[in-house]
């Protein structure tokens, strides 16, 4: 077993595919059209369901912009945050934000496994914000996560929970409710900084708000708790919808950690490419979370989502392509 730490910059990637990746995605939305006329209501119904963009909010920063005068509710400004900022090629310092990022090779042969840990330490949970893809609210709506990074002037990003794939779950993003119809275990960061693992079914998004919540995150499952591994995690289905109905085996992965108040770890495991990193079981991701010192941990979108952003470069080589796969939502720290 070996392990060893690389600079990120030997797998940093362009960022600028905003164009490639809106025509792949108006390629693929006409193709699917012409098969589902084809085929029938069937498939129809299924790219309405799944592929289809649609859109609840068309522009997220105004909409976040009028709850919050009418809330009376303020965050830190990007402005102040840049300001005095340090960067260099693995870490990031300022007033508001100290963002540490190492890369980590075990193994060898087909049995390496390449991750990547951003240790973040945040002076206000505000600080740590959501972004949508194109700005905008709802269903299969998505952008890489560069991208997204990009239009919020992000140094560091992370893919979030991939909300627009599904219709259910708890949406709270930057104290603004987006969505409310609980069904599974949900992850809330609150604004005194802490951060608890709950479920969705047996509370509300308005009264979450009301108890000081910021951000919410509906993936899952939860992997480490009160510093232990949570058991029976292999065998957790998510959703019971269409194409995430489990999340078994070696797969890339992301995941958000708990240190302490406002000290957070993020977690990157690239996969499904022998050699470089075959990916890791989800006892393997909470395994790496606990040693890092995670009390809490929490799985969020993985596969060809699971994208690390920082300083205007890809951090990871997602399925050992470089090429980033489009999702719906990021977590991200403005630079």
């Amino acid at each position: 077993m070996r392990e060893k730490q690389t600079p990120i910059s030997e797998h940093a990637q362009p960022v600028n595919r905003r164009r490639q990746w809106l025509r792949r995605r108006n390629v693929i939305i006409a193709a699917s059209l012409g098969v589902a006329l084809a085929v029938g209501v069937g498939t129809t119904w299924a790219l309405e369901r799944y592929v289809i963009a649609h859109v609840a909010i068309s522009d997220v920063d105004a909409y976040e912009a009028e709850q919050s005068a009418l809330t009376g509710d303020s965050a830190t400004s990007a402005e102040d945050e840049a300001a005095d900022a340090v960067t260099t090629e693995t870490s990031y310092a300022s007033n508001d934000a100290d963002i540490q990022i190492s890369t980590v090779t075990t193994g060898s042969g087909d049995d390496t496994v390449t991750y990547y840990v951003a240790d973040v330490t945040i002076s206000d949970a505000t600080v740590l914000r959501s972004a949508f893809a194109q700005n905008a609210f709802g269903e299969n709506i998505t952008e890489t996560t560069s991208d997204t990074a990009a239009d919020n002037n992000a140094v560091f990003a992370i893919n979030g929970d991939y909300y627009g794939f599904r219709d259910t779950g708890i949406v709270v993003r930057n104290g603004v409710v987006y969505r409310d119809d609980g069904a599974r275990e949900g992850l809330a960061f609150y604004t005194d900084g802490s951060v608890e693992v709950y479920d969705e079914t047996t509370t509300t998004a308005d009264q979450l708000v009301a108890d000081g919540v910021w951000n919410t995150l509906s993936f899952g499952p939860a992997i480490v708790e009160d510093g232990a591994i949570v058991d029976g995690i292999e065998n957790v289905e998510i959703d019971t919808n269409f194409g995430n109905h489990t999340i078994q085996g070696e797969q890339p992965r992301t995941a958000v950690g708990v240190i302490d108040d406002n000290h957070l770890v993020f977690v990157l495991v690239d996969g499904r490419s022998p050699g470089y990193s075959k990916g890791v079981t989800l006892t393997g991701l909470a395994e790496i979370m606990q040693s890092l010192g995670a009390t809490t941990a929490y799985n969020l979108d993985g596969g060809g989502s699971s994208t690390m952003y920082f300083d205007g470069a890809l951090v990871n080589d997602p399925l050992g392509t470089g090429t980033e796969r489009g999702t719906s939502d990021i977590l991200y720290i403005a630079g």
